[in-house]
This record gives structure tokens, sequence and C-alpha cells, in this order.
């Protein structure tokens, strides 16, 4: 399994967490449905076999997490969790190449569905997680809340802001240099689409790209006036050298936090989380219905073992209702 350098500091409490979870759980069933001979949350240690992840690198860590706590329970299937991004997993999973695709935007109707149906893929959304999609700027650069028109003069197609006072004139007279997501990214998607809502669902391309958020952490925290955006639990890991900027959206600056972006008002860059599951790989393949179904079942603590924000109640019973769906 992938784990990114940075990303190595989860993997020394997740033997912790599944004791957490075993302790927890009963010895009669998940409460999917699937019933197990292992431990108390309805892991069936005896199954085997491989399952074949890819994906966006903002939820890579949570489905990772996923499969490293269920070798930690004892269970002997091997998960590769790879982080190609969102539309380059679509790619993969929309022709048979993987079981499940990790998304950070939902698939889409026009270009990837159609994929899917050419190839027979049958899949079923689930939503995992919520995120607060963070903007992110040097640390010592004095820039602590944007408005959303300052984010479409920021990081639009037509931005020909160089100087955080091009921005706002109350900025400082600082040179801007930008990192943000590749263009398979769904989180640079997102921003696109949803926060700076041009046609043409692109982003300035005068700054740095890359797919690999660690590497955008790494040029925001070590370029004066730099500024860029990635999934919130990537600025939580690093908060230590980055400063994230509040949003204010017409009702005030709001800060991301699990609190903010579960109740609504961190707005516009609260944003859904989702796993694409092959229906054909759950059906026919006992490992990838072993993975899914303990990913679910589990999804609580494995979003906050990975540093998510989990779902409210109504949205994970919505989960648990379309994972039980894919077997009628």
């Amino acid at each position: 399994m992938n784990v990114t350098p940075i990303r190595r500091a989860l993997v020394p409490g997740l033997a912790a967490l599944a004791l957490v979870l075993t302790a927890c759980g009963s010895d009669d069933s998940d409460g999917n449905g699937n019933g197990g001979t292992g431990d108390g949350n309805g892991l069936d240690t005896s199954v085997t076999g491989e399952v074949i992840v890819d994906g966006s690198s903002t939820v890579y860590p949570m489905t990772s997490t996923a499969g490293q706590l269920m070798k930690a329970e004892g269970s002997s299937i091997e998960v590769s969790v790879g982080e190609s991004g969102t539309g380059g997993g679509f790619e993969k999973f929309c022709v048979g190449d993987t079981d499940i695709s990790d998304a950070s935007r939902p698939i889409k109707d026009d270009e990837e569905v159609p994929v899917c149906e050419e190839n027979g893929i049958e899949f079923t959304e689930l939503l995992v997680a919520t995120d607060a999609l963070t903007v992110a700027v040097h640390p010592d650069l004095a820039v602590d809340c944007l408005t959303v028109d300052e984010l479409v003069a920021l990081f639009g197609p037509k931005s020909t802001a160089t100087n955080w006072q091009d921005i706002n004139p109350d900025f400082p007279d600082e040179k801007i240099t930008g990192f943000i997501p590749g263009t398979d990214s769904g989180t640079y998607d997102y921003m696109a689409a949803d926060v700076v809502g041009d046609e043409s669902e692109t982003l300035r391309n005068d700054f740095e790209s890359s797919e690999d958020d660690n590497v955008l952490v790494q040029g925001i925290s070590g370029t004066e006036g730099a500024v860029g955006f990635f999934g919130y639990s990537y600025y939580e890991e690093n908060a230590d050298t980055l400063k994230a900027v509040a949003i204010d959206s017409g009702a005030g600056c709001v800060e991301p936090s699990a609190e903010t972006a579960q109740d609504g008002t961190y707005t516009p860059l609260a944003r859904p989380l989702f796993i694409y599951v092959n229906n054909k790989s759950y059906t026919e393949e006992p490992a990838v219905a072993e993975f899914t179904d303990y990913y679910i079942a589990n999804l609580a603590d494995i979003a906050e073992g990975a540093l998510f924000i989990p779902l409210n109640d109504e949205d994970y019973a919505a989960t648990q209702e379309a994972l039980a769906g894919i077997s009628g």
C-alpha cells in the first residue's frame, strides 16, 4: 500500500483505533447484514483477495486508513490505493481497471458516465465524508479572509492578478505565487465549477499545479506570498507551517472546520466526498464486498482516524441504504 511521507503520521495510531473498533462492536453482525467470523465489526478474516482503488488524492488517506485498519484487525485482504486524481481515477474505473474509485466530486454525467456505460461498468456512489476545501497561504502573509469575489479574482481563468493588492488594495504589497491541484483533480474541478463558476470550468493556468497535495503544501509553506487550496485534512496535518484563510460568502468570515462544514456556514467550500464501487466487483469478488462493508460499517471512526469530517446521521443512513442496494 502506498503511504506518502506526510501521511505516515497516521499509521502509528491505527492499531489502537482497531482495538477500539473491535471493543465497540458486537459478535453478531456489522449492522449491514454481513455476519462475520472474525472480530466484533463483522470482519471475516477468512476472506482473501485483492481490492484495487485509485482516484482522488483528497479521499486517498481515508481509503488507505480503512485498508490499514482492516489489516491491523487481522484481515488478509490486500488493498492497493492509488491517488491519480478524481478524473484519473474515473478513467481507470470506467474501463474496469479498478474496483473502487475515490472521488472528491460526483462522476460527470456527460463525460465519464458514458464511458462506464460503453464498457458495461455499473456502479454505486457512496458518500463517505464531508470536506472543507481549504484555501491556505504562507503563514507570514497578512491575508486572513477572502470573499467569494476575491477567490474568483485570485483563481479564475481571467485573472491577471500578480500582486495581492491587485485582489484588494488593503492586502500586502507582495507577489502572488500559486500552487493548485492539477486538472485531473476533483478539488480543481470543484473550485472551477462550484466556486469560481466560470463556464469553461477552468482556473488560471500560470500557477504551479500538481496532483500531489503534498507538493502543494510544501510549495505554499516554503514560498512567501504563496496561496493554494486542497482538502481540509491536508491543512489540518500541516497547520504549523500554513495559515488557513477564512471565507466570506456574504455573512462574514468563516474559518474551515468540521463544525462549519457540517452546519453549512462554510460556503461555498464545504463539499461531499465519495467512493464509487463497481457493482460486479462487489457482488462477485468477496474481498471487494468485505472491504466495502467494513469501510461503511466503521465510517465515522475511519473518517476521524484519517482527520476527515464524519457524515451526519441522515447522510450516513443514505450511504448505508445505497450500499445495501448493490446486492438488492
